[in-house]
């Protein structure tokens, strides 16, 4: 009796953990797909010359279209919703790319910030799945740094003070650090067993650390 429940106790192990690698793999692959495809958007859209006033609504779409995701993603819907979503998103950040890429040194710019974004999240995931430690203690910080950013970067349209904007960015990139760390992490010990919704959260833990690291460079090169 004690053998049959060590032999099911062990089977169940073994589906649980080949479960937990189909999703990281089909996360991963999903996730590198989309971000190509974000590149792909990205760069018709610099070269149409988007405007920032067309950025906005592009990313107020992607915005509406991420409920859209979270609700079809147990069906073969939310294949099609992820690809509009990260098509808009990637689109919505060429005016800011072709503005930064017109300053002086602004391509080396860009790519340097494309750079330290591929060593962080591949740094930060290549622990998680490493050590496979549990970091779902620290959610709850992430969300409430995350809400006093976001409060901060709207109060800050109306502000316009520059150090604010800095320590914005800074802090974005700490918590999207910290957000790998964390989704990367639900993904390995079954938190999130969903690919799609997976893929969305570290999608958006890419994008905004490249979008703020960018900025924090820019700042620091003396260049914004």
């Amino acid at each position: 009796m004690q053998d049959k429940s060590l032999y099911n106790l062990n089977t169940m192990g073994i589906e649980s953990a080949l479960s937990t690698n189909k999703v990281l793999k089909n996360t991963y692959m999903l996730l590198g797909i989309t971000l190509l495809f974000s590149a792909v958007t990205a760069g018709i859209s610099m070269s149409m010359g988007l405007g920032h006033g067309a950025a906005l609504v592009l990313a107020l779409v992607g915005f509406g279209l991420l409920f859209v995701v979270n609700k079809t993603a147990d069906s073969s819907k939310g294949l099609i919703a992820i690809f509009a979503f990260t098509g808009v998103m990637g689109a919505s950040i060429g005016p800011m790319l072709n503005y930064y890429l017109a300053m002086p040194g602004g391509p080396a710019l860009v790519m340097q910030a494309l750079g330290a974004t591929a060593v962080v999240f591949f740094g930060l995931s290549a622990y998680a799945l490493t050590t496979r430690k549990d970091f779902s203690y620290m959610g709850g910080f992430l969300m409430v740094g995350l809400l006093v950013a976001v409060v901060a970067m709207v109060a800050n349209i109306f502000l316009h003070i520059p150090a604010l904007s800095l320590t914005i960015s800074a802090a974005v990139v700490m918590i999207m650090s910290g957000l790998i760390l964390f989704d990367t992490s639900r993904i390995i010990n079954g938190g999130e067993t969903n690919y799609i919704r997976a893929t969305v959260s570290l999608y958006l833990d890419i994008y905004n650390l490249f979008i703020h690291l960018l900025h924090l460079m820019s700042v620091l090169s003396g260049d914004d």
